[in-house]
Parts: structure tokens; sequence; C-alpha cells
């Protein structure tokens, strides 16, 4: 699961690339905080924790505020959760920039836990890893089909044989 540090986060992201997409203008904190729905008091941290790792920029002034000066296309989900949350492994044993010997594990090779997280891990990291800033501004249809609002298709009136299955693929 994502921290609701992290969610605030993709929020604030959110809002600064859609004003990049329309006027371009720098938003006050104040105002992030209102379209996002994330408190300024978390915000404050979040942003600075952003904009030190190049994301966003701070502009000074009357006129001033945050603006994302990176493509939304360039900003990993993977970067942004490793940097926000620490890592994203299920265990300490598969982790890429923080490996740590499981306590009590006694033969990595042979552990059947690990063997199976690190199966379920590397699906979940191939997905991650493609995943921008872009595509939560995007509208997904299979995010339907998840959350079970996806407008499903009608059963068809005979049942395929699975040999026929096959070759619909």
């Amino acid at each position: 699961m994502i921290t609701q540090k992290m969610k605030y986060a993709l929020k604030a992201l959110m809002v600064l690339s859609e004003e990049k997409d329309a006027d371009g203008q720098a938003l006050r904190i104040e105002e992030i905080a209102l379209r996002s729905g994330a408190p300024k008091r978390f915000l404050e941290h979040i942003l600075l924790d952003i904009r030190n790792a190049g994301f966003i920029a701070s502009i000074r002034g009357r006129k001033g505020g945050y603006i994302l000066i990176k493509d939304p296309n360039a900003i990993s989900l993977s970067e942004l959760l490793r940097m926000i949350d620490g890592p994203i492994a299920p265990l300490p044993c598969l982790s890429r920039r923080a490996y740590q010997r499981c306590e009590d594990c006694t033969d990595e090779d042979t552990c059947r836990i690990r063997k199976v997280f690190a199966e379920v891990f590397w699906s979940y990291l191939l997905l991650i890893d493609s995943l921008t800033l872009a595509d939560l501004t995007a509208n997904h249809p299979a995010a339907g089909q998840v959350l079970g609002d996806a407008v499903l298709p009608p059963p068809a009136a005979e049942a395929t044989a699975p040999e026929d299955a096959a070759q619909d693929l």
C-alpha cells in the first residue's frame, strides 16, 4: 500500500500537471491544497522533497508558487514511490536499493517465501516501472474493470470451446 503522504504527493503533482497543460501559471501552496484536497501543512514538506528531487520548481514573488518543470511522461511513479515511501519490495531481501537479508532466513536460494514473492514483485515492478505521472491524468478503461465500474460486454449466446478460445488470442 502507498502511504497517505504519497497520495498527497500524487494529488499535488496531478494538480500541477493539469495547470501546466492549462495556463502554465505557478500555483501557491494554498491553491494546490484546495485543488488536491491535501492539508497545507503536509504539502509544505512534501513539495519541498519533490522540489529537491527536481520535479517541480518554486518561484518567489507576487505571482510565485510551484510549477511542474518535468514532463509528466518523464516522472516515474516508481521513482516517486521510492522517494516518498522508501523501498517498495514486499521483503527486504528483494529490494533493489535497500537490500537486507531476512533475519530468519538460513538460505535465500531455497527460501520458498522469497521465490513466490519475487515472482509477484517482478510482475508489480514491470507495471509500476512503466507508469508515469501522465498515466494518472489519463483515462484508463482497465482501471474501471479493477474498480468494478466498467461496463462489461454481454455474455455470448454460445460458450466457446477452449480450443476455439485459444485461437481468438
